[in-house]
């Protein structure tokens, strides 16, 4: 039931994407930096953190959950060290994340041979 709930939750993150994508004008840039600040927002508000609790890896790993990790972290570093630790604490908490992200991008772009589109 769990990966029926994660795999629901996260659909839904990415149809609602889908939607906004076919519907707009906006890029695919646009929708991530959107889904980023949704997840900061609705985690700094404590809105964000039931869904995760319900939805696991279906809420946590789309870009709205980056987001919500950013925010919880950083208010719980802002708790403990102030007003340095809010940004030391989203570093730490997504660093790992960051760190693939650097890394799988650097090894894509190592074996793929761009092209132009037109």
């Amino acid at each position: 039931m769990e990966y029926l709930t994660a795999f629901i939750v996260g659909g839904l993150i990415c149809v609602v994407g889908q939607i906004i994508l076919d519907s707009t004008s906006l890029t695919p840039a646009h929708i991530i930096v959107t889904f980023l600040i949704i997840g900061v927002i609705l985690g700094a508000l404590g809105i964000y953190e039931p869904i995760a609790k319900f939805a696991e890896a279906g809420a946590t790993i789309p870009i709205p959950g980056f987001g919500y990790a950013l925010s919880k972290a950083a208010i719980e570093g802002a708790k403990s060290k102030g007003v340095l630790g809010a940004f030391a604490g989203g570093l730490e908490a997504t660093a790992g994340a960051i760190a693939a992200a650097v890394i799988f991008g650097y090894v894509t772009a190592l074996i793929s041979y761009p092209r132009s589109k037109s």
